[in-house]
């Protein structure tokens, strides 16, 4: 284990994907959600495909025990990807951020419901604690549907809060997919057939409004599929590098990217309550990943008392 090696490839991952989500939010104004899942899987593959081949993992990387397995994983993480990229249309490039950090929270809970995981009293407090947090920043964009006052709301930051926050639910149900198959499946198996599984499904989207892309559009939305590639590598090799929990909170570092990115490229200025619930859901989600670092060398250390025989 290299530790900082593993935290350098995870803020590298993170910076990455928030680059890639602006390049994608810069034609979101013409170009659909579905299209841009295409563009971005499909030119993830050959990236992804010569990190295999410079391992020496191609043949193993190409091999799955559990075809249904990367469907169902494929269907929920396309389905995340998609929404999120819509949902950067109606909304400021942070707030979106923000939304999508209710996934980790949303996986704690279905993970108890499907994969029968023992949830205590404390993750159910920060999930409920980051929940909150998630319910501050979409609450401005919902004033509309509650009667507000003009001018706070409108339909469309509405519906693009309803997307973003749908997309953060289905990619807590990928999470809880890849748990499942990390049991039978290698993580550049995982990497690889969700790259093709999401290009196939986004072709579906066809007939709901693809456009033709300017050249200008299609060279960033192909450097937006290549940039995908090299994050899930450098994601990849963060977790080869570090212990999961100590890499994890480091993903929270998408925040300060994305009100940089927010300020800067795209003129949008946080408000106060954005910043509210964004702290709470940070907290939250940190809290859990202390948490679970706590238990892990607990039974740890149980492990190493124990006799032989148990």
């Amino acid at each position: 284990m290299r530790p900082l090696r593993g935290i350098a490839f995870k803020l590298g991952s993170v910076l990455i994907f928030i680059l890639m989500s602006a390049l994608v939010k810069t034609t979101s104004d013409r170009v659909p959600g579905g299209e841009a899942v295409f563009f971005r899987s499909f030119f993830a593959i050959p990236v992804i495909v010569a990190w295999l081949a410079l391992r020496g993992e191609l043949r193993t990387g190409f091999y799955t025990a559990n075809p249904m397995g990367h469907v169902w994983r494929g269907f929920a993480g396309t389905m995340a990807m998609g929404l999120g990229f819509a949902g950067l249309a109606y909304l400021p490039f942070p707030e979106v951020t923000a939304i999508g950090y209710a996934a980790p929270l949303l996986t704690v809970v279905f993970a108890a419901m499907f994969l029968g995981e023992n949830v205590r009293l404390f993750r159910i407090s920060m999930v409920l604690m980051g929940l909150v947090g998630v319910l501050i920043v979409i609450w401005p964009r919902l004033t509309i549907l509650q009667g507000g006052v003009p001018g706070e709301g409108s339909h469309a930051e509405a519906f693009g809060a309803v997307i973003v926050l749908t997309g953060a639910v289905f990619a807590a149900l990928a999470q809880v997919f890849i748990r499942k198959l990390v049991a039978t499946e290698k993580t550049a198996t995982i990497v690889f057939w969700f790259s093709v599984t999401a290009t196939c499904l986004s072709l579906f989207t066809i007939p709901f409004g693809w456009v033709w892309p300017t050249p200008r559009e299609a060279i960033t939305l192909i450097a937006a599929g290549l940039m995908g590639g090299v994050g899930q590598i450098l994601l990849t090799s963060a977790y080869r590098e570090a212990d999961a929990s100590l890499v994890a909170p480091f993903d929270y570092a998408s925040m300060i990217f994305a009100l940089a990115i927010g300020w800067f490229v795209f003129q949008e200025m946080p408000t106060s309550t954005m910043l509210t619930g964004a702290v709470l859901i940070i907290v939250a989600g940190i809290m859990i990943i202390w948490r679970e670092r706590r238990l892990g060398l607990e039974r740890a250390r149980q492990r190493k008392a124990m006799t032989p025989q148990g």
